[in-house]
């Protein structure tokens, strides 16, 4: 049975204006593998109603479990949990669950509760609230969409907050092999490979170090002991690695 499927939408001007480095991605992808579940697909779109509004549709209907991350903070650009609930034909406003968790964050810290931090408790009709441990706003789940925050370690917190309620599969198991020799020499045993153990996935990563061309190849697949035949095999083809 193949594993559940999963998608990200990374939403943000500064994400694609190279302002800031995502880290959200290469986090949300270790954790999905580990669960067994197959992170298919990243876009990274602008803070754009319409963009947002149309990957989202696109993806959710794609895939298992849609991730997104960025835009549900307290300024204007933050627009993604409108545009959620657009998505989904439903109404937005400010919720009271949310609200009071909030009220009494910023209460016990002495800090005003002001409109613009009263926006991060804006949540669509229907939708269920994703624990923020860090800073107490939180995300929230429409049906297959978790929608978090961007800033890394509320990102993470957020991400071990739904995992326990998705349904996972077999983790992907791999092992790499370094091949010092140039693509060009490998691909046809590699090919002959791969397709043998079609169950498998095959990657070559190609790299230049002092002058050396080589390979690193990474086998992947649930079946650990169908990766360590494929390994064994390829270090065969290739004794010198």
């Amino acid at each position: 049975m193949p594993n559940p499927t999963a998608a990200m939408l990374v939403i943000g001007d500064e994400i694609l204006s190279g302002r800031t480095r995502d880290a959200n991605m290469h986090y949300l992808a270790q954790e999905f593998t580990k669960h067994g579940i197959d992170l298919k697909e990243v876009r990274v779109v602008s803070d754009d109603r319409a963009a947002i509004v149309g990957a989202l549709n696109a993806l959710r209907g794609a895939y298992d479990t849609v991730v997104t991350s960025g835009g549900i903070g307290p300024t204007h650009d933050d627009i993604t949990a409108d545009c959620v609930a657009e998505a989904f034909g439903a109404q937005i406003d400010v919720r009271a669950d949310a609200a009071a968790l909030l009220q009494a964050h910023y209460d016990a810290r002495g800090i005003e509760f002001n409109d613009a931090r009263k926006r991060m408790a804006r949540i669509p009709d229907g939708a269920t609230l994703i624990e923020n441990p860090v800073s107490i706003a939180p995300g929230f789940t429409m049906e297959n969409v978790h929608v978090m925050a961007g800033v890394p370690a509320i990102f993470q917190a957020m991400v071990a907050s739904i995992l326990p309620t998705l349904t996972g599969g077999q983790p992907l198991l791999s092992q790499t092999l370094r091949i010092q020799r140039g693509e060009g020499d490998i691909a046809g045993p590699l090919g002959e490979l791969a397709a043998e153990f079609s169950d498998l996935s095959f990657g070559s990563y190609p790299y230049s170090q002092n002058g050396v061309f080589g390979a690193n190849i990474v086998i992947r697949g649930a079946d650990g002991a169908r990766v360590d035949a494929a390994i064994g095999r390829l270090a065969a083809l290739f004794p010198e690695a």
